[in-house]
């Protein structure tokens, strides 16, 4: 496998990570009752549309994610996408008394999700011939599966070893969940510093420049 894919297939699965860390950590700490003295009593109604905004952020950066990989080339953009997932999850480590600051700090890890994602196969099919550019991108793909999948059971493993007892039953304690923001964020940022190893692609603006100064030296 070449480097530069194999490095980008590790980001995902590192940057996967970051961003379905969020989705199982922020519901459950929205909801838990106000009464254990760090929860936010919301419904589970509630909690969805406190979490909507996010979805609808990796949206609105959609575009945004294009712009910057014309701009930037698919390195740099995937990873500002991947620091800013960082960004998100230090966020909820300093400010989730609130369900509203929960949501900011959604919203923001979520633009990094929507700046980065697009980035991913990008980087894919600039270092894959065309006949491998399919299974390339299928395996990244499957990276990031997999990275959401081990989320999953780390945050569980997480919750369920930092616990405290309320009225005879054991809950998450707060530091339970300070501490899966900062795996969260650990793990996007180092998604972050594993894109920097891969091979820097030229920009188009630079290709041009470039191609001018041959012209001009010929």
């Amino acid at each position: 496998m070449r480097r530069p894919i194999l490095l980008t297939n590790i980001a995902a699965l590192l940057i996967g990570f970051g961003m379905m860390a969020q989705s199982i950590v922020v519901p459950q700490l929205l909801q838990m009752p106000s009464e254990v003295g760090y929860g936010l009593g919301q419904t589970i109604l509630q909690a969805g549309l406190w979490m909507a905004p996010g979805g609808l952020m990796m949206l609105a950066f959609t575009p945004i994610s294009s712009r910057l990989l014309t701009a930037l080339g698919g390195r740099a953009t995937l990873a500002l996408g991947a620091f800013v997932i960082s960004c998100g999850y230090v966020f909820a480590v300093f400010l989730d008394g609130e369900p509203w600051q929960l949501m900011v700090a959604t919203c923001i890890a979520s633009a990094g999700v929507g700046i980065g994602y697009a980035a991913m196969p990008t980087l894919i099919l600039e270092n894959s011939p065309a006949s491998e550019a399919g299974a390339g991108v299928g395996v990244n793909s499957l990276m990031r599966s997999m990275g959401t999948t081990v989320a999953g059971a780390v945050m569980a493993i997480v919750l369920t070893s930092q616990t405290m007892d309320a009225g005879g039953i054991r809950i998450p304690a707060e530091e339970a969940f300070r501490s899966c923001f900062i795996i969260g964020a650990a793990a996007a940022l180092a998604g972050a510093l594993v894109v920097l190893f891969i091979r820097r692609n030229h920009t188009t603006a630079e290709v041009v420049e470039s191609s001018e100064h041959v012209e001009s030296t010929a």
